[in-house]
């Protein structure tokens, strides 16, 4: 068995919470960087130098929409000695990759919220198995952090990017799934990950979803966000401003998503392509949830995220030794969220191979809500 993924508290101003983030996780930050290089050449033949060039055109549109974001990423880049750019670098691998047209990059994530209707103990529950790169088991960290400004707020998330699935002091939590249409080209707007740091700033829903809609986007992605206060939303969002993005609702109590769309866009869904297994995936989870209504909790929802149904390319996601190296694909956690009690349970890998390590972070986030 692995160690736990390390826990990085950190404090203060955006610079401040930056350069600790890097001096704390800096052989992880290091260990980023280079799966990125790697990735970025045996994928997309692009060199580190056409990478960061690349990174350094969305500058503009993230000091325009969350100058904060930038400054993070100088501390960042600062504590773990590395340039500033290595670090922009890592937060637009997304959009990198869609430049590069690296679009069979693997990323199968399952993502799910369960209204508190629905559960057993009348807590909101949301959660996913985020599905990536297997190095990145080498790389991720549990984020704690304690802004000068806004929520606190907790992300599990690769060392040197600012957010991934994560929650915050103001009851707000956002898990998430990579989508792509062929609009998607990887053009300078607001990054994916930088609207994940955003929503985790983010106050209430109607805060989270202007995070997601207000500026241009960069990428395709769908944000699923949920408020300890009982609601839920599901937000597909394609490059573009407030018109391309489509909200879906709890059905009667639950939400899934993975890695297609659910709305008809008008654009041709990539994904559907690129991630064959995701309408198998979503179809499953749902029906793991059906039948369920007021009975659902932890450990239920543990076991669906166990399941290997359509191996290697399941819910529990594992290598398939029958793709090329740079687009396989691995469970490199798996996070549930208990909203209402402000509880993490999280796998350190693969969650049939990891027991679920339970963290309360009530009193890390309570009574401090920005």
């Amino acid at each position: 068995m692995s160690e736990p993924y390390p826990h990085v508290r950190v404090a203060g101003s955006p610079y401040d919470r930056g350069r600790r983030h890097g001096e704390l996780a800096r052989e992880r930050v290091i260990r980023s960087l280079a799966l990125y290089r790697r990735q970025f050449a045996s994928g997309a033949g692009w060199s580190w130098d056409q990478a960061t060039a690349h990174a350094r055109a969305f500058r503009p549109p993230i000091e325009a929409a969350f100058p904060a974001a930038l400054e993070e990423i100088r501390g960042i880049a600062d504590g773990a000695g590395v340039a500033a750019d290595d670090i922009l670098a890592l937060n637009v691998r997304t959009e990198i990759m869609l430049a590069a047209v690296a679009r069979r990059a693997a990323a199968e994530c399952t993502a799910f919220a369960v209204l508190p209707a629905g559960t057993a103990g009348g807590h909101l529950l949301l959660g996913q198995n985020w599905d990536w790169k297997p190095g990145c088991t080498e790389t991720v960290v549990v984020l704690e952090a304690e802004p000068d400004e806004g929520p606190p707020f907790v992300t599990v998330v690769e060392a040197g990017l600012l957010a991934k699935a994560g929650f915050n002091g103001a009851g707000i939590g956002v898990v998430t799934n990579a989508l792509i249409t062929d609009d998607d080209r990887g053009e300078p707007g607001v990054p994916y990950h930088v609207i994940l740091r955003a929503i985790l700033a983010a106050g209430s829903l109607p805060e989270a979803l202007d995070a997601v809609i207000r500026h241009r986007r960069a990428s395709s992605a769908n944000y699923l966000v949920a408020s300890r206060e009982g609601m839920a939303v599901d937000i597909e969002a394609a490059p573009g401003d407030h018109a391309r993005a489509w909200l879906h609702w709890p059905d009667p109590d639950t939400l899934v998503h993975t890695n297609h769309f659910l709305a008809d866009t008008g654009a041709r869904d990539v994904g559907r392509w690129w991630a064959p297994d995701s309408p198998f995936r979503h179809r499953r989870a749902r029906d793991l949830l059906a039948g369920h209504a007021g009975e659902v909790h932890p450990g239920m929802l543990q076991a669906m995220l166990r399941d290997h149904v359509s191996h290697p390319s399941g819910i529990c996601a594992h290598p398939d030794p029958a793709v090329p190296d740079d687009e396989r694909s691995l469970t490199v956690a798996s996070v549930l969220v208990d909203l209402s009690a402000a509880t993490l349970w999280i796998s350190d890998g693969p969650p049939c191979e990891h027991a679920y390590r339970r963290v309360d972070y009530a009193g890390f986030l309570d009574g401090r809500a920005g």
